[in-house]
């Protein structure tokens, strides 16, 4: 019989019951609370543990206000600051690789549970009194995307719990500060931790400036392009191979859609002084149900990532005018998934003191990310965090020692 499907607001629960959570030390060293988090395996519907041990270390702490969302955990101060900001990292990762043997290599190949090793590669288990070499590499799931960032986002929770317990009841912090440790970054947008905070509770999100600490190799990257998915149903006329005139080759019918986006040439779009690159691409193709059947019909399913100079819907039409140059009709073609670009907002004062902050030069991002749902809120948002995001979903994800304390020591210095 049918099942109901649950509530999109609802928050998402994880599939089984957990044993005891870890227990996170925000006192260890960078390296060291990474390590901790990873070894909380956490693919994405089995947060559950992650979290529990997320709100537990945030309320040890004391003096901020914790709340708790399905598997997202929301942590704020409230010291009547003028400006709020928004640090935001989701606990879920991909999955880990499906073959046994890779599973089981000790230390890398995106396991759990993680394992250092030298830059040479050499195992080197436990850290050496003066802490782990600088060009050290952690290897696990989560390693890159993005249990770094979730470890700098309770570092410095830590710190500012500590500030807040040397304030005098007259004064504040430069900043007041919003964590947000979201489920289901890693599956479909309706499962989305922060859609169901955004949709539900967003007077929680409110804020002049946010940081998602997704991993950008330690640039900041402003905004991000949009995508549109659509899918194309050529009709056909089934027939028997050996008679092909009498039907109609669905597959066939497809080429000019194919041949339209093989001649595309994708723009490059400055918005904001950010140069955004665009890509129109067949993504899938499928059709026919046997060798010696004429297929009858030919789906070829179309992503298009866009420049945030353009909506929604003008992203659509530039599709369809595409395909109606290779003669395809529009009701041929259905939209199958859409999400908003965001503009990098880095025009903004408080965008303008992170980047003064923690330096470098601002590049676009050309994936989407959830700073389009902070976007879409009307609070300025950038991606800011350590690794390098080619290595995200690998089967050797890690990052290095010297990439999360220097995110650490950014985020520090800026927050200060």
């Amino acid at each position: 019989m049918p099942v109901d499907e649950p509530d999109a607001d609802s928050p998402v629960e994880s599939a089984a019951p957990r044993p005891a959570p870890p227990i996170l030390d925000l006192t260890a060293e960078i390296t060291e609370l990474t390590e901790q988090i990873i070894a909380c395996e956490s693919v994405s519907g089995n947060e559950r543990r992650l979290a529990d041990a997320v709100e537990s270390a945030l309320l040890e702490l004391g003096g901020l206000w914790v709340h708790r969302d399905g598997d997202t955990v929301i942590a704020r101060t409230d010291t009547g600051a003028d400006q709020r900001v928004v640090l935001a990292g989701h606990l879920d990762t991909v999955p880990l690789p499906s073959d046994p043997e890779t599973r089981g290599a000790p230390g890398f190949r995106g396991t759990v549970p993680p394992q250092w090793m030298t830059a040479e590669g050499t195992p080197c288990g436990t850290p050496p009194a003066a802490g782990r070499a600088e060009d050290d590499v952690l290897y696990g799931r989560g390693a890159t995307d993005m249990k770094g960032g979730v470890a700098v986002q309770l570092k410095l929770a830590a710190d500012v719990a500590a500030r807040l317990r040397t304030l005098t009841a007259a004064q504040s912090l430069a900043r007041d500060v919003t964590w947000v440790f979201y489920d289901h970054e890693e599956v479909e947008a309706s499962k989305s931790g922060l859609g169901r905070v955004l949709r539900t509770i967003p007077d929680l999100l409110a804020a002049d400036f946010a940081v998602l600490l997704e991993p950008t190799h330690g640039a900041v990257e402003g905004g991000c392009n949009g995508t549109c998915r659509l899918r194309v149903t050529m009709p056909g006329v089934a027939a028997h191979s050996g008679r092909a005139w009498m039907g109609r080759n669905a597959i066939h019918a497809a080429a000019p859609i194919l041949a339209a986006l093989e001649a595309y040439e994708p723009r490059t779009v400055d918005v904001d002084g950010l140069a955004y690159r665009e890509g129109l691409n067949a993504v899938s193709i499928s059709g026919g149900i046997a060798g010696n059947v004429i297929p009858d019909a030919c789906i070829v399913e179309i992503n298009y990532r866009f420049a945030p100079d353009k909506t929604e819907a003008q992203a659509q039409d530039h599709v369809r005018q595409v395909l109606r140059s290779a003669g395809i009709d529009d009701e041929l073609a259905e939209v199958t998934d859409s999400s908003p670009g965001a503009r990098p907002g880095l025009d903004h004062p408080a965008a303008q003191a992170f980047v003064t902050a923690v330096g470098g030069v601002p590049k676009p991002k050309y994936g989407w990310t959830d700073v389009a749902r902070f976007s879409a809120l009307g609070v300025p948002a950038v991606n800011f965090g350590p690794g390098d995001p080619l290595l995200a979903h690998t089967d050797d994800e890690h990052v290095t020692a010297e990439a999360l304390r220097a995110c650490y020591a950014a985020m520090h210095r800026w927050l200060s």
